[in-house]
């Protein structure tokens, strides 16, 4: 099996090993990283009085609790995509939204649990990449690591193309070029993407959870009042249990789609355990964040639906008339911003560690560290930002890669985790093992359905956009482009 890269010392906590967590197929680095190493880096470089360094390095990427492994977690799964499931629910209906929504939370808890124990095994797993090492070898290596980096950098463009909508829609300047905005929202991302550890960034966390709940909730009430006071009532709103008779299979899929994305949080996973000084402890982080997503998801996709009704946007704020979709937007700037830069600090840890998996650059505590950070950061954001600007149908195109990379990430890779990786003696030696087996086949064989019906789903969503004329310009200035 091929080696990967094995991680300072000091990350494998105590209480893994306690736990009597193996990690010898990984092989040993402790020549580079191990027992040590600060006295062979000292030795190598006595020119930089590197004790220091590397010890504060350890101690800066090796802080992060379970509370805030939540937080960051929370940040990367609900963003502004959350107010795109009523729209789910108004293609599938209510009685189906509810299901998926609640029946995707509990497989989204359960293979990020299955992510955890692989990091708990395997402690060297740094980010995702490592551990599809573990059971595709090399080529399986480089082919995620390829899937993780365009996926990330996408959703950075992703929320760069919604900063500006919503920077357009909460200024209402029609005569100040859109690109403006843009540029603006490129900078913020950038900014906010600086902070190199995830407990320090876990601080923007905190607002970018209220940001999104307040948000939230200004639409729910918004529209709630909006309903009452239209003709009829609530009881006049034309919203139903069932799909609409006309709703296609493609439609179908792509709203189940959405709502798959709202809990994709697991591609992050590993590299979020990474930091944490108990990484046992991440199970608390998994159970909050998949019962708040649920509760979050079930209520914003079940209340709006039924406030709208058949004509919700998405996302739903625009659905809130437009005073209220202002001051709305105007509230979600943090989620959209914060939620953005998240995955471009995650994708270029990835990238510092691989660049310089030797050098005390890595901790970025020193000016070459620092230069370095900023360097990959400003790169990964302007190219996130050129693609989404670009690219005329790029919402559509971010909707193809999540199909093909997301069935990965959430479901079939957690799910070959568990019979390649987690699995104990065969799989019919116990009543815990058969309901295991069954359990993961399926996840497997979902996995493997989004990756094809997904896919399907949204090249015929590209077409349509075509067909109908929902492609903007590139670069374009016109404000309307982005309404």
């Amino acid at each position: 099996m091929d080696r990967i890269h094995q991680p300072p010392a000091a990350l494998q906590s105590d209480d893994i090993s306690a736990s009597n967590v193996e990690a010898t197929s990984l092989g040993s680095r402790d020549d580079e990283f191990g027992p040590g190493s600060e006295k062979k880096a000292i030795e190598e470089y006595p020119e930089c009085g590197l004790t220091s360094t590397v010890h504060e390095g350890e101690q800066k990427f090796h802080s992060l609790g379970w509370k805030k492994l939540t937080i960051c977690l929370l940040v990367e799964a609900i963003a502004l995509g959350s107010l795109s499931i009523p729209k789910a629910f108004a293609t599938v209906g209510m009685v189906a939204g509810v299901i998926l929504t609640v029946v995707l939370g509990l497989i989204a808890i359960y293979t990020g649990y299955n992510v955890g124990l692989v990091k708990l095994r395997y402690p060297a797993v740094a980010h995702y990449s490592d551990a599809v090492r573990l059971i595709w070898g090399r080529t399986g290596y480089e082919i995620v690591n390829v899937m993780f980096t365009v996926y990330l950098v996408m959703l950075v463009g992703s929320h760069a193309l919604s900063g500006t909508i919503a920077l357009v829609t909460v200024s209402d300047l029609p005569h100040v070029c859109a690109l403006v905005w843009s540029v603006v929202a490129m900078v913020v991302l950038l900014l906010l993407s600086l902070p190199p550890t995830f407990s320090e960034f876990a601080i923007l966390g905190y607002i970018d959870f209220a940001s999104i709940v307040i948000a939230i909730g200004v639409t729910v009430v918004a529209t709630g009042i909006d309903a009452h006071n239209a003709p009829g009532g609530l009881a006049a709103v034309p919203w139903s249990a069932w799909p609409p008779p006309d709703t296609t299979l493609a439609e179908a899929f792509l709203a189940t789609s959405n709502i798959i994305l709202a809990y994709a949080f697991a591609v992050c996973q590993f590299s979020f355990m990474t930091e944490m000084h108990t990484p046992k402890d991440f199970v608390k982080s998994i159970w909050w964040l998949g019962g708040v997503q649920i509760v979050i998801y079930t209520l914003v996709g079940a209340l709006v639906y039924a406030f709208v009704g058949e004509s919700v946007q998405s996302p739903a704020l625009l659905s809130a008339g437009s005073t209220v979709s202002r001051v709305a937007f105007g509230i979600a700037l943090p989620v959209i911003f914060i939620s953005g830069s998240i995955n471009t600090t995650v994708v270029g840890r990835f990238i510092l560690d691989r660049a310089f998996p030797d050098s005390s650059i890595r901790y970025i505590n020193t000016k070459a560290g620092w230069l370095s950070w900023i360097a990959i950061i400003s790169t990964l954001t302007v190219i996130a930002w050129v693609i989404a600007e670009g690219i005329p149908i790029f919402n559509a195109l971010l909707g193809l890669i999540s199909a093909l990379f997301i069935s990965g990430f959430s479901y079939y890779f957690p799910a070959l985790f568990w019979f390649q990786l987690l699995k104990e003696d065969k799989w019919y030696s116990s009543r815990k093992n058969i309901s295991l087996t069954v359990l993961n086949g399926i996840v497997l064989v979902f996995g493997l359905l989004l990756l094809g019906l997904g896919t399907y789903a949204s090249v015929e969503d590209i077409i349509n956009e075509f067909h109908i004329g929902k492609v903007r310009s590139a670069f374009t200035c016109d404000s309307s482009a982005y309404s």
